[in-house]
């Protein structure tokens, strides 16, 4: 990404959880945590089910627009036992404007434990700090509040509705964009 970066994403930490680069070793957990139907049914990336090698393609992806300074993607772990929870990460990062996009899940049976709310606040410093940004946007179906409510309680602002903005399993959905700027972030 730049000089001061290291080769691999660092790893951060927040409250309960634990962000980390992934490995090939992660590929199988993947595979069974994203693989949920009700993780790929609100995600527009994510396969159902999800085929083992798409998660080892996905790893290697993700360590490449790493490399590339366009990606910073981490699996998210529980402190207590480290076990791989779900993933959060920024894409299409772009040094002209400053911005990058966010996406996160986090396992079925972890939801409603915070472990979303806490990967983002613990994404946010190395967000608006090593890497510079000063926007991070993030985009939620609307039949997934659930998204939009760890989004605002972390700082995000609702920006608008795209309507009909992606087709999963053949059906448009309306989606709603939300961002925080570098000034509005409250800090670790």
């Amino acid at each position: 990404m730049s000089e001061s970066l290291p080769d691999r994403p660092p790893t951060l930490e927040g409250g309960p959880i634990r962000l980390r680069a992934l490995g090939p070793e992660d590929a199988p957990r993947i595979v069974q945590v994203a693989g949920a139907r009700e993780i790929a049914d609100t995600t527009i990336s994510v396969p159902h089910p999800y085929p083992p090698e798409a998660a080892v393609e996905w790893i290697t992806k993700v360590g490449e627009q790493w490399t590339a300074g366009t990606g910073a993607i981490f699996g998210v772990e529980t402190c207590d036992g480290n076990a791989l929870v779900g993933s959060i990460g920024l894409r299409e990062i772009d040094r002209a404007h400053s911005q990058a996009e966010l996406g996160f899940y986090v396992g079925v049976p972890w939801w409603g434990r915070g472990y979303a709310t806490a990967a983002i606040r613990a994404l946010l410093p190395f967000a608006f700090g090593p890497l510079g940004l000063n926007r991070v946007y993030a985009h939620h179906m609307v039949r997934n509040p659930a998204s939009g409510r760890v989004l605002e309680k972390t700082g995000f602002r609702r920006e608008g509705l795209l309507r009909q903005r992606v087709r999963k399993w053949g059906v448009f959905e309306d989606v709603v964009i939300l961002a925080l700027l570098r000034r509005e972030w409250a800090g670790p």
